[in-house]
């Protein structure tokens, strides 16, 4: 059987001393993705030339080949901490949606759409990719990424121009200050990280937490018994809901057993459903939201209202005086 080589790590200072020497011979074409990481292909307009190169570029090129002379450490992102002259690093197959974005645009781009804010809209919008290739060899090539914030956009509707000595009308749809600082680069089938808060966010990726979540699908998995459909796992559902790997945090596995569980949904009357072997069936991210908090025991009736809540945040208060604690 054949087994699939070593990642060699990219030489991220090679990789800057080759694009300076060859910047001169880089085409670039821009995607936008939405916050469901569909990327949609877009045009600059010529007269933006000029800016292209250093607001997606040289910056990141020119701390890179400072860091050269000043003992720039490569660090693996799950491993370490951005600190100062340290660069962090990871493999792309290890960030999901940054690598299905990039097989999208390699692979997929006959089925992409042009972004237009008429059917897409700009404020769903969460990061632009500037795709880098060579001309005298289009196969090589590497992507830069930046956070679309919208702090950065400006509405015709409600913005004005300043322009001749006065205040005017805003006339486009809408403007985009682009962000100056140097955020995410993809060389190869490496991700070299400048902003760890802004890689984190744009592609939901925290290890860390991840990590701890991880843990507590292992002991769910030996507590409770869960059902799927086709393809899905307890692994993956939790790796797609932001939500559901927050809440595993601070979960604690056993404190509600699996009939209680299901008991627990019954009075609460929400629909958890069980087949015929008693194991909870989880269809998607809502119904795995719903599991995680009843074993969290985050659903409550008032005593007042009568009415259902789900809590969001609790803080368990201390026994009243006089009472034994509880176990």
């Amino acid at each position: 059987m054949n087994e699939e080589a070593p990642h060699e790590a990219t030489d991220i200072f090679e990789w800057a001393n080759h694009t300076d020497a060859h910047k001169h011979e880089l085409d670039v074409e821009f995607f936008l993705v939405n916050r469901n990481y569909t990327p949609y292909s877009t045009r600059v307009n010529d007269e933006l030339d000029a800016q292209l190169k250093p607001l997606f570029l040289l910056d990141m090129m020119s701390q890179v080949e400072l860091g050269a002379g000043t003992g720039l450490a490569v660090r693996d992102y799950e491993l370490s901490e951005q600190e100062d002259n340290v660069l962090l690093r990871t493999e792309l197959d290890k960030v999901k949606h940054a690598d299905t974005l990039i097989h999208l645009i390699e692979h997929e781009r006959h089925d992409m759409v042009e972004f237009s804010e008429q059917e897409h809209e700009f404020k769903r919008i969460k990061a632009i990719i500037a795709k880098f290739s060579y001309r005298s060899d289009p196969s090589k090539k590497f992507y830069v990424v930046k956070r679309v914030s919208a702090g950065n956009v400006l509405h015709g509707a409600t913005s004005w121009q300043f322009k001749d000595g006065s205040f005017s009308a805003f006339t486009p749809e809408f403007g985009w200050k682009v962000p100056t600082d140097s955020q995410v680069l993809i060389v190869n089938k490496d991700i070299f990280i400048f902003n760890q808060s802004k890689f984190e966010r744009l592609f939901n990726y925290e290890f860390k937490k991840q990590l701890l979540a991880d843990q507590k699908v292992a002991e769910i998995e030996k507590h409770f018994k869960l059902s799927f459909p086709d393809g899905l796992d307890l692994q993956t559902a939790v790796r797609e809901r932001k939500k559901a790997v927050n809440k595993l945090q601070k979960l604690e596995v056993g404190a509600v057993t699996q009939e209680q569980a299901i008991q627990y949904a019954d009075d609460m009357q929400l629909e958890l459903m069980t087949d015929d072997a008693g194991a909870i069936i989880i269809m998607d991210g809502n119904d795995l939201d719903m599991f995680v908090n009843l074993i969290n025991e985050d659903y409550i009736t008032s005593e007042i209202t009568g009415r259902r809540y789900e809590i969001k945040a609790k803080r368990a208060l201390d026994d009243p005086e006089g009472e034994p604690p509880r176990g």
